[in-house]
């Protein structure tokens, strides 16, 4: 199959690629529903912008602690089994939170909340490394940066309708609902992942130990400018410009709307993202590929200002749409440049480190809002963080020449 020839449609007539997307979405509308109704419960009962930026650092420390060693298990073990039970796990923490939002689970005021959280970060461990070492498994090379950009429309197809959805199930039935119908995806994510069609890699003969064999992976990447320098533009980019988790107080507090409106918002940088997914679908990126990257980086950094200065829910939802198209870029290249600097042995070490650079970014830059929220107060904090983001972009450029002026036809 060439990318030339057949495009983005031919990638989807690919049964294992499509089957594995599916994976992605359903897994992905599962979290994101429970990462909209949690945060709306929480608020509800707190009032307390900092209650929300606990949530991300609840989720990134057992995060941050299992994810080099669920790169080691993906190398190591039957990779659509590692999928199948990180949905299962999802299942669960979903129906401990149903548990508490219906009563039939003791709340201990917010700590089994924070619980069901912290499990789901343990889960959330395994998911992207399952994704990017299959990935490879059911795709040509040359299908990478093609794929890359069907992949992205496919997460963020997730992002937009996922949030949406969400902040509608807790408008239309209440939370317990929102949980359930978030149960029932993650049970569909795992039935997708133990039916794929990929070729599982030849799991070698004698294993390395754990330690060694986690260190051959960081090695790699902090070896490797080029890796390096984009994942470290994107965690610093997301640490201190993420707006997303402070939503439920802007809409509270700023623009003064439901539920209705916090799924809006919260689906509208995905609605950009995969706009500009679906354009570089058609047109993978290739010259200039590096100086693109710090474009949209600081694109990302410009919206994010311009949502902090909104009061208007229509223009609110643009700068974050905006802002989207721009993170629809970085994730792109990003994801490509991963896929293609990328030994196979090496996969699902690589992408757990890739996941501490950018999954952890979004918890901590969770973190970091809600305590920015309380010391500056909420407009200010999204402000600085806009503005941190134009710095960490110049210091990219200043100090990773190769990221600067990557082709990706060099890789």
């Amino acid at each position: 199959m060439s990318a030339a020839a057949g495009g983005a449609a031919a990638l989807l007539r690919n049964r294992g690629f499509a089957g594995l997307l599916v994976y992605r979405l359903l897994a992905m509308l599962s979290y994101q529903i429970v990462a909209v109704t949690v945060g709306w419960q929480l608020y509800q009962i707190t009032r307390d912008a900092l209650s929300l930026g606990l949530i991300g650092l609840t989720e990134v420390i057992p995060y941050f602690c299992f994810a080099l060693f669920a790169g080691y298990a993906v190398d190591h073990l039957p990779r659509r089994k590692l999928g199948m039970f990180a949905c299962l796990g999802l299942l669960l923490t979903t129906l401990m939170l149903a548990g508490v939002a219906s009563g039939k689970l003791p709340a201990f005021g917010t700590l089994t909340i924070y619980a069901a959280i912290a499990i789901n970060g343990v889960v959330r461990a395994f998911l992207g490394p399952v994704y990017q070492s299959l990935f490879a498994r059911v795709l040509k090379r040359e299908d990478f940066a093609r794929g890359a950009g069907v992949g992205s429309v496919v997460m963020q197809t997730g992002l937009v309708f996922g949030p949406a959805l969400g902040g509608g199930l807790i408008a239309w039935q209440g939370l317990t609902f929102a949980y359930l119908v978030a149960a029932a995806f993650a049970a569909a994510a795992a039935i997708a992942i133990a039916n794929l069609r990929a070729t599982e890699p030849a799991l070698p003969a004698d294993r390395a130990p754990v330690f060694k064999s986690i260190g051959e992976g960081l090695r790699f990447v902090f070896n490797h400018q080029i890796v390096l320098g984009a994942q470290a533009l994107d965690m610093f980019s997301v640490l201190f410009g993420g707006a997303v988790a402070m939503l439920p107080a802007f809409i509270h507090d700023i623009l003064h709307y439901g539920p209705e409106a916090l799924g809006i918002l919260r689906a509208a940088p995905a609605a950009g993202a995969v706009l500009m997914g679906l354009w570089l679908a058609r047109h993978p990126p290739q010259r200039n590929a590096g100086r693109l990257l710090l474009y949209a980086v600081a694109g990302f950094g410009l919206c994010i200002i311009g949502f902090a200065l909104s009061r208007q829910l229509w223009l609110s939802a643009l700068f974050l749409m905006a802002s989207g198209m721009c993170d629809g870029v970085s994730v792109v290249l990003r994801s490509t440049i991963l896929q293609l600097s990328t030994p196979d042995h090496l996969r699902g070490r690589v992408s757990s480190i890739n996941g501490i650079f950018i999954g952890s970014s979004n918890e901590l830059g969770a973190f970091e809002s809600g305590l920015a929220a309380r010391l500056l107060g909420l407009v200010p904090s999204v402000i600085f963080g806009g503005c941190m983001t134009l710095g960490v972009v110049a210091a990219t450029a200043k100090l990773a020449p190769k990221l600067r002026k990557l082709d990706l036809r060099d890789l």
